[in-house]
């Protein structure tokens, strides 16, 4: 059965994923971590625990969700896969990353693109790709029907939503993701956010203020 670890990095508070089973492969969701300390501290995990990384996949391009994929490309010669239509943030990154301080940002190459409908695979783990855009022209989730939960990225959060006031963002596509996309899932479903702590599909339909 698949596991889900996550790491918190970045001064954004990012939650970057890994997810491996019994086979020990792994893939890295929307890695985020941006300095020394921070690829150590996923890299021991993966050492400790005789993972073999064989992808990188991304949520969206904003930024804090960006930070390590170029350097765990290459220490674990892995591929990385986006949604097309978040390749202009992506390659965005680099003309904004030193206003955050980010000043030697390294634009990793995209080796494939996440579609719609079909599946992210490793051991014997499967990920459904569902297309979620409005914080993000590109933003997908991934989920685990298996182990009934969602990689959300920055869509649904514990009693909120994302931002939708940064380039590519759209406030009623967003509300309309949410619903068509993540609330159609049945209820026990856990959901795993870029930020912040885990939440559930029902919890939210229930209790998330955008939706009163």
């Amino acid at each position: 059965m698949v596991q889900v670890q996550s790491f918190v990095f970045n001064p954004f508070s990012e939650n970057t994923y890994l997810l491996f089973d019994e086979t020990k492969e792994a893939i890295i969701i929307d890695p985020g971590c941006h300095d020394r300390s921070e690829l150590a501290e996923l890299s021991n995990f993966i050492e400790v625990n005789a993972l073999k990384p064989v992808q990188i996949v991304n949520t969206h391009a904003h930024i804090d969700h960006v930070l390590g994929i170029a350097a765990l490309k290459r220490k674990y010669n892995i591929p990385f896969a986006l949604h097309k239509s978040d390749e202009p943030l992506l390659k965005a990154v680099k003309t904004y990353a030193s206003n955050y301080g980010f000043s030697q940002f390294d634009e990793p190459e995209i080796d494939s693109y996440l579609v719609e409908g079909e599946t992210v695979k490793f051991g014997n783990t499967e990920l459904k790709i569902i297309f979620v855009p409005g914080h993000a022209p590109g933003h997908v989730a991934f989920v685990s029907e298996a182990a009934k939960f969602v990689i959300g990225g920055d869509v649904l959060f514990r009693m909120s939503i994302g931002r939708t006031d940064l380039p590519g963002g759209d406030h009623q596509t967003l509300l309309s993701s949410i619903q068509t996309q993540l609330f159609t899932l049945p209820d026990d479903y856990k959901v795993y956010a870029g930020h912040m702590e885990p939440t559930t599909i029902g919890f939210e339909k229930k209790n998330n203020p955008f939706f009163k």
